[in-house]
């Protein structure tokens, strides 16, 4: 298997046959080793009908069910851990930075990095279309608070780009170790991947803000919690191995 495509999903009965749909294409013309594995976070409406719709059969599209909705965190861990890819590629239902950006990503990992994390916050990344000023000055003050928190992470603009390319191997190292649930996910995971000698690459990514995003207010103050209970965490020792 040369690729696993982890897409976490709630409630996108709307766009999630137009993401598969792309993903599939995208993918056909690459490898006929892959899988595209869709996590379904408990969602209430037929996010997993209409994507067993636009598979159209394709035994290469897997559907795994959270029964209840559990956060980003829990349904990526699920698809990362399933996962059977030599490379396993987290991205967004929404197809917020384009597919043809994984080259980027690829590059990066053909280097000898283990991680290649797409960025928005890099000099060279291409906002084509930004998020609302609130939820952008609320994205860097959670960059700051992640760097002062997590020194380890402090070199990296944007942790929590919904584009990332993993080795496999290390995926299925790491994601076994990774406890939270919610958004703060991308911290812990980077951080549990510094903390064990991985190398990460941020490569500037295009990225546009799309209206439906199931990201509320209230969300990124959870954020927050949840990257202070990184630091809890491994003083707890719940991360050990």
């Amino acid at each position: 298997m040369d690729y696993s495509i982890i897409i976490p999903a709630y409630n996108e009965e709307q766009r999630i046959s137009a993401s598969i749909t792309k993903v599939l294409a995208y993918f056909r013309n690459k490898t006929d080793a892959f899988e595209v594995v869709l996590v379904d976070d408990g969602s209430t409406d037929d996010t997993v009908g209409k994507t067993r719709e636009a598979a159209a059969g394709d035994q290469r599209v897997k559907i795994l069910n959270l029964e209840t909705n559990r956060g980003k965190g829990a349904a990526v861990r699920k698809g990362m851990i399933a996962s059977q890819g030599a490379r396993v590629l987290l991205t967004d239902a929404d197809l917020s930075t384009p597919l043809t950006e994984l080259v980027q990503l690829e590059d990066a990992l053909d280097q000898g990095f283990d991680i290649a994390i797409g960025s928005r916050g890099m000099q060279d990344s291409n906002l084509v279309r930004r998020q609302p000023l609130v939820r952008e000055m609320a994205g860097k003050a959670g960059n700051l608070f992640i760097r002062v928190l997590c020194p380890s992470l402090w070199e990296y603009s944007d942790t929590q780009c919904g584009f990332k390319l993993f080795s496999g191997d290390v995926a299925r190292r790491i994601f076994p170790l990774q406890r939270l649930d919610k958004f703060g996910f991308d911290v812990e995971v980077l951080y549990l991947a510094r903390r064990r000698g991985y190398t990460i690459a941020e490569v500037p990514v295009a990225w546009a803000h799309n209206t439906g995003s199931k990201v509320k207010s209230t969300d990124y103050l959870y954020t927050f919690f949840e990257i202070m209970c990184v630091r809890i965490n491994e003083v707890t020792g719940k991360y050990s191995d």
